[in-house]
């Protein structure tokens, strides 16, 4: 076996070192074909300079140095950029994938507080400000918004961490100014004409204008979370676009491992919905219920569940979006397809019961209540007060 290699010559002043052999490239086999092997020093002492103890000493640094070295390459590397986190997106991922979309738009038919898919809220005529659901949904986005301010805030740190956009001075300071906007919304304004959409104006960025279709059309906390979560991410990011080094590193990893074409505004519609899903799971992992976690989680993405999946220009299609998202969380999609018991949480959430609460106030599930004499423990049933 022959080996090609290059040489250098260095000398020092005692005289030890007499030449530097460094060996790298491929070897070299009868049949012509070449491979690779590893680089390594040779060291060729003149030996009569040196007395025995000394020798010694230095031959045992020649063996025993490679091996440091050897193991110091083992050690590995934990966090958002660790082998783990870099591993393939497998066929068995696009499978889990599909199956929790499959469960997602399940779960909004099965769901009482499921939300009205993206198409039927175009369908559906406008809604007055005044009407009992768009008051019941602005309230509901009123009530959520400063928890779902903070949420933004921690999961745009998580994925500027996560996607190596926070490890210098001026990244954190980009980071840290989008968060600082997130934090000054203050404002849900319902609009007649905004019907099933919600916007932000970045020369008012305290203020999300949601259309009264789409605060009716989103019944539940989750839901409202992952809209509210949508827009702050725009208001974040700015005008001058600060986030857009994140959300281009996030599409090209959702691009790679679903094939869609994200590009142009999709990249930064994608991203938004991406911290908004995250938000709401965040807020899950905060307000444990009675409820199945895999049908919390689904409301976060149930207005996607449309039969006319459309895209345009701005946005991925619906369930495209739901696809990218998945892929992009892998555990969220186990999650979803989970039997709801492996991980749920459980707390006390509140409730109106007429028959045994005259007066109206809400009490807690799980809390005794007196009716026609029996004492009884309310578990059937319960609803999200407005």
């Amino acid at each position: 076996m022959r080996a090609c290699g290059h040489l250098w010559k260095s000398g020092n002043r005692s005289g030890v070192i007499g030449k530097l052999e460094h060996i790298s490239g491929f070897a070299a086999l009868p049949s012509g074909k070449a491979l690779p092997f590893r680089r390594e020093l040779v060291f060729i002492l003149k030996l009569q300079h040196l007395s025995l103890p000394l020798a010694i000493v230095l031959l045992s640094q020649l063996v025993l140095t490679p091996l440091s070295f050897g193991q110091r390459r083992r050690v590995s590397r934990t966090g958002a950029h660790s082998s783990a986190a870099r591993k393939a997106f497998s066929p068995a991922d696009r499978r889990l994938v599909e199956r929790a979309i499959g469960q997602t738009c399940a779960e909004r038919i099965r769901d009482p507080f499921g939300s009205m898919p993206i198409d039927e809220m175009q369908a559906r005529p406008s809604l007055s400000v005044g009407h009992p659901d768009a008051v019941a949904g602005l309230r509901r986005a009123e009530r959520v918004l400063p928890t779902t301010r903070r949420l933004v805030a921690r999961t745009i740190v998580q994925l500027a961490k996560e996607y190596n956009f926070y490890g210098t001075g001026l990244m954190r300071a980009r980071i840290d100014a989008a968060t600082a906007r997130v934090e000054a919304v203050r404002r849900v304004k319902p609009d007649v004409d905004a019907r099933d959409n919600a916007s932000v104006l970045l020369r008012e960025p305290r203020t999300i204008e949601f259309g009264t279709i789409f605060l009716a059309g989103l019944r539940s906390d989750e839901a409202m979370i992952s809209v509210l979560a949508h827009e702050l991410t725009h208001i974040g990011s700015g005008q001058a676009n600060s986030l857009q080094p994140l959300f281009r590193a996030i599409a090209r990893r959702a691009a790679a491992r679903t094939g869609l074409l994200i590009q142009g505004q999709r990249i930064e519609e994608l991203s938004c919905d991406l911290v908004g899903m995250m938000s709401a799971r965040a807020y899950i992992r905060e307000t444990p219920a009675w409820e199945p976690l895999p049908r919390r989680l689904a409301r976060a993405l149930e207005h996607n569940c449309v039969d006319d999946d459309a895209s345009d220009d701005d946005h991925l299609s619906p369930r495209s979006t739901i696809r990218a998202l998945f892929a992009l969380d892998v555990g969220l999609a186990g999650e979803v397809i989970s039997d709801g018991t492996a991980g749920a949480l459980f707390m006390l959430q509140p409730l109106y019961v007429s028959e045994a609460r005259p007066s109206g106030k809400a009490g807690y599930l799980g809390e005794p209540l007196l009716t026609r004499g029996l004492l009884t423990l309310r578990v059937d049933s319960f609803h999200y007060p407005s």
